[in-house]
């Protein structure tokens, strides 16, 4: 039978009246604030509402969530951009064809760089100009000791933006810096023990690692890339065409999710759900600065944002792509339509009608590719 109409104008029923749900879906998601459409829509009793019941693991490493999601472990996860890419096209041995139905967010990452190297760029503006950084990026690797910056994961937005960033100052990413894969609950750790000298990751952890005085945000994801792509809602190889309706059912509980998220009333209650459900240890401020679209204090041009990122364009996952192939991540016999072929928005527009959800308006632009010479 089709699904109730999700209608996040109502308040979800309390735990105790809601029905039994005649669907059980097995979801993923790492540490992350813009896991909060996942987390609240399970708190609200939003998969609730369209038949779902839905079993939620946390993960607190990329490269776990997504052997789970390609060999059966998960039904559906968060993932970052550019995974179902890497996952078509069978990189580090992991095959598998997803179905990306929704986004989750746009933007919501920071660069967040140490003390030590603060001090040596000196005064800085908000956001830090690459050519600023350069400059001490290029006597640390004539020096023969290389900047090391943290990333999430090899194929990720953070990794790909922070490149292009590089890139536009002139620097080689595989030569004048060293990048290293640091799961994102590690980040601030591994700063204040001086094992990197930055690191790009998403909210909470930046702002973390600014409180506890391990290092200071030198700019946003949207910086670079205004309004970009973040995560997005992937289902498991074959899922969506055994079980239309539970993808379907799904993404609605999910974007009705960002609209209550979206909506400046919520954030307190976003911020308590998230600080039992992810974040216990951490401070209410550090989770909350993504809500207020601050970094360390500063508003951020481009802040974290849910409701108008859900629609999955496959035109914004192509620029994933294209860093990809550039950096030597992607073999050139990987045809574009294999790679982007998990990007659909069937799915999308039948959760959407459910809603009355209308289509969020057209994205900024990717930055412009750059030619290839600084590999």
């Amino acid at each position: 039978m089709p699904s109730e109409t999700v209608d996040p104008e109502i308040p979800a029923a309390p735990r105790s009246q809601r029905r039994t749900a005649a669907r059980t879906l097995r979801l993923g998601c790492v540490q992350l604030t813009d896991a909060a459409p996942l987390l609240v829509a399970e708190e609200l009793g939003l998969f609730d509402a369209v038949g779902l019941r839905v079993t939620l693991s946390i993960e607190t490493a990329w490269a776990a969530l997504r052997d789970k999601l390609a060999f059966g472990a998960l039904d559906a996860a968060q993932l970052l951009g550019p995974m179902p890419i890497a996952l078509a096209a069978g990189l580090d041995g992991v095959r598998a064809q997803l179905t990306v139905a929704a986004g989750l967010g746009a933007n919501g990452n920071t660069l967040t760089i140490s003390r030590a190297l603060a001090q040596e760029l000196g005064r800085f503006p908000r956001p830090l100009p690459a050519a600023a950084f350069a400059a001490v990026a290029r006597r640390r690797a004539d020096a023969g000791k290389p900047v090391t910056f943290g990333v999430v994961f090899a194929y990720s937005s953070h990794n790909y933006l922070l490149r292009w960033w590089l890139a536009s100052a002139g620097l080689d990413p595989d030569r004048d810096l060293r990048l290293v894969v640091v799961p994102p609950a590690l980040c601030a750790q591994r700063l204040a023990d001086g094992a990197i000298d930055g690191f790009c990751a998403g909210e909470p952890w930046g702002s973390h690692a600014a409180e506890r005085g391990a290092g200071t945000i030198a700019l946003s994801s949207g910086d670079i890339w205004p309004n970009h792509p973040e995560k997005v809602l992937a289902f498991a190889a074959g899922y969506a065409l055994r079980d239309p309706e539970s993808a379907t059912a799904c993404t609605a509980a999910v974007i009705a999710a960002t609209r209550w998220l979206d909506e400046p009333e919520n954030k307190a209650e976003a911020v308590h759900i998230l600080q039992r459900r992810a974040f216990p240890e951490l401070s209410a401020a550090a989770i909350g600065a993504a809500f207020d679209g601050t970094a360390e204090g500063f508003m951020q041009a481009a802040p974290l944002r849910f409701r108008t990122a859900t629609l999955p364009r496959r035109e914004q996952a192509a620029w994933w792509l294209r860093q990809m192939r550039r950096w030597g991540h992607v073999p050139a016999n990987v045809a574009e339509a294999t790679a982007l072929a998990p990007w659909r928005q069937d799915i999308w527009r039948a959760a959407a009608a459910r809603l009355r959800e209308v289509e969020p308006p057209a994205p900024s632009p990717p930055p412009a590719d750059m030619p290839e010479t600084h590999r």
